[in-house]
């Protein structure tokens, strides 16, 4: 989101991160957006919402679901009108992407 965002946008991005971290990767306990597997949320006009996001591995089980999970999530935040999810692999996932919470609730430091 820019710097010139409006309260209202960040809010709706605040709602936005919320309902992002209640969709977990079954695979471990650590939800998507700590894990690092969100690259973008981007704001448009009248609601529209576009999400860039990975999966920990392209051959990941959830492939066909996690992107559909999060697109449904979003849609419910309040002042969400669409949402378009994108699925990459560029750049690939590494733990380097999650937060310091997920690498703490994992062990790994």
């Amino acid at each position: 989101m820019s710097p010139s965002a409006t309260p209202a946008e960040q809010a709706l991005k605040e709602r936005i991160i919320a309902a992002l971290q209640e969709v977990y990767d079954p695979e471990i306990p650590v939800d998507i957006y700590e894990l690092g597997l969100i690259y973008e949320i981007n704001l448009y006009p009248v609601g529209n919402v576009h999400i860039v996001m990975t999966l920990t591995s392209p051959n990941c089980p959830v492939a066909d679901s996690l992107p559909e999970e999060v697109k449904t999530k979003v849609a419910a935040v309040e002042g969400v009108s669409a949402v378009d999810v994108t699925l990459t692999f560029d750049p690939p996932y590494t733990q380097d992407r999650m937060s310091e919470a997920a690498q703490i609730a994992l062990g790994l430091i």
